[in-house]
């Protein structure tokens, strides 16, 4: 069954008045790791346990970009929602989810944007309850205006994280080095709400998704057994 940002994606085709053409859209691509087919990521798949959930409030033509690494996510975290973002109106299931009471949402954002008393820095454990981390799946700019125009995420705790290190994300440039892409946050939240082996899965799978992704840009080979693919296929999933 396709994931929740495949899903999307193919509720935006179904009524979009014009196709996306993203960049290298003419190579033949994989349908499930959208990397071109000689280059294939799918084989490497792994699953762990995880008990956080993830929601992704996508940006636009988010869901239509290769590039895109909240695909990533929906495709390790089974508990993974995605949403279309709208300045004028919510989703009603997106609603349902933020009041759903197994879950307890965070809005993953720097703190400096939120007033002192919403932010946090740890992932509290809440009796009954599990982590939902609602991510802005966005330019930085664009998530920006997201955050600040999105009325219904105004009572939540903020998850502002302190990255130790600088984004190794390849296909895409900020403008600032400690931004992170959309799946090195969520693997941050995923080792802090304590599903760590999910959280190492996640970042080892974005970086064979960049290799393969620029190796088939490239036309070179894929590394033959390096420490990445030997860690993903060490937890393939069935």
């Amino acid at each position: 069954m396709p994931h929740a940002v495949a899903r999307l994606r193919e509720e935006r085709l179904a009524r979009s008045a014009r196709p996306f053409i993203a960049r290298g859209s003419r190579v033949a691509r994989c349908p499930r790791c959208r990397i071109p087919s000689s280059h294939c990521l799918c084989p490497w798949l792994p699953a762990a346990p995880c008990n956080a959930g993830v929601c992704l409030l996508m940006f636009d033509a988010e869901p239509f970009k290769p590039s895109n690494t909240g695909w990533l996510i929906a495709d390790l975290v089974p508990d993974t929602w995605a949403f279309s973002w709208s300045r004028t109106s919510v989703d009603p299931a997106l609603l349902a989810l933020l009041a759903d009471p197994q879950w307890q949402p965070f809005v993953v954002f720097p703190g400096e944007y939120a007033a002192p008393e919403r932010v946090t820095a740890e992932v509290a454990s809440v009796p009954g309850k599990r982590p939902l981390f609602i991510l802005l799946d966005a330019t930085w700019t664009e998530a920006r205006k997201m955050f600040r125009k999105s009325p219904y995420l105004d009572q939540l705790p903020v998850l502002s994280l302190q990255p130790e290190v600088l984004s190794r994300y390849r296909l895409r440039r900020s403008t600032r080095d400690e931004h992170l892409c959309t799946a090195e946050v969520a693997a941050l939240c995923l080792e802090l709400a304590g599903d760590s082996l999910s959280g190492r899965l996640l970042d080892a799978w974005l970086d064979a998704f960049t290799t393969h992704y620029l190796a088939a840009k490239h036309h070179r080979p894929l590394p033959a057994d390096d420490p990445t693919h030997q860690f993903l296929a060490a937890h393939r999933a069935d």
